[in-house]
This record gives C-alpha cells, structure tokens and sequence, in this order.
C-alpha cells in the first residue's frame, strides 16, 4: 500500500486517545499502541495492497489508519466505545477483543476469497501469546495445509496482558514454520489497557 503516514503520525494519533480517556470523554476500555510504529508502516507498505483483508486485536488503531480508514471515523468509533473491536468492512478492517478471535474468521476469508479465486489476500495480526493458543495452532494448521492467501503477522511484545510470556510457557517459543508469516519483536511503550492513571468517572 501508498503509506503516507508516519511513525509521528500514529504516535499523534494515539496521544489524542489518551487525552479523551483522560479527559472523561471516551468511557470503555481501550488498548494503545506504542513501540510498533516503524515495523507496522513497513507491513503495509511491503506486504499489503489496497484490496487485502486486514483482521487485528483489539490494539488495532494503528492498523485501522494504514488501512485508509479516515481518522474522523475512527476517532467516532472509538468514542462511540468500539476501540477493542473496531470493524470497518467497508474499508475491509475486522478486529476482535476476543484473543485470536480472528484467526478462524481469516480462514474463513480466505477460503472464501480461493474459491472465488480474487486477486487479494487476508493479512491477519496476532500478538504472541494469542498465537500461541490452540485455535489459532488450528487455524494456521487448516491455512497451511489448504494453501490459504493469509499472511500470519505475529506481534511479539514479549508479554501476555502484563505476565513475561517466558513465566507463562519458560523457555518455549511458538515456531512459526509458514512461508506465509511474519514476526517481529517490539517493547510495548504503553499500559496493557487504559493511560495508566487512575481516571474517575
């Protein structure tokens, strides 16, 4: 994709989030993004185009913006309170709160885009822990072994919530032996959830 964005851009973006929870004017929960703003413009700008399906957690602004959607309509959605599961088919975004909720709807896409046999692709983002779970093992299994267009992006801030991933599962880490995966490694520069203050309201 043409990515005009920038890292400064994102990080603007996400401020201005805070200060809306901050300020008592966003009342649900969200999950901001931070450390990932260079990897996640390289993505799309190598890997996806215009047409593909882009499926994400709920830490999804970032993706939701490189996707194309206008800031304006993202901003009202995440004050009408659908920051954790901001969907936008039009511009053919889903996310999930649910963790690795969308790594069964992008097989699904993309069964659905084989057979049609479409010139496009799901690109489905997972943080590490999630990937880590049987569902999305399954899912990534069923893709590989029907040849699937999903590109597997794995998000690894190193941690689950705020448990070191490594406490979780010691000295194991997910091998992901797809062709169709990417992984990279970031330091979230955020709370897991909220600003991290305490907000009243």
């Amino acid at each position: 994709m043409h990515v005009t964005l920038t890292p400064a851009d994102l990080i603007a973006f996400e401020n201005e989030v805070a200060e809306m929870f901050l300020n008592k004017e966003l009342k649900s929960p969200i999950h901001l993004a931070g450390g990932n703003e260079e990897q996640l413009i390289e993505i799309f700008r190598e890997h996806v185009n215009e047409p593909d399906w882009i499926l994400c957690s709920w830490r999804s602004h970032f993706h939701c913006l490189l996707k194309g959607v206008p800031p304006d309509q993202l901003r009202k959605a995440i004050l009408a309170g659908r920051s954790i599961s901001l969907c936008f088919p039009e511009y053919r975004i889903l996310s999930s709160g649910i963790a690795g909720g969308t790594a069964p709807i992008a097989v699904g896409l993309a069964l659905g885009i084989q057979r049609k046999n479409e010139r496009r692709k799901v690109v489905c983002f997972l943080g590490d822990a999630s990937a880590a779970t049987g569902g999305v093992k399954e899912a990534i299994t069923y893709s590989e072994a029907f040849d699937l267009p999903i590109l597997w992006v794995i998000e690894d801030n190193g941690v689950s919530v705020a448990t070191e991933f490594s406490r979780m599962w010691g000295s194991f880490k997910p091998i992901y032996s797809s062709l169709k995966c990417i992984h990279y490694q970031y330091k979230l520069t955020r709370p897991h959830c909220g600003i991290n203050k305490w907000v009243s309201f």
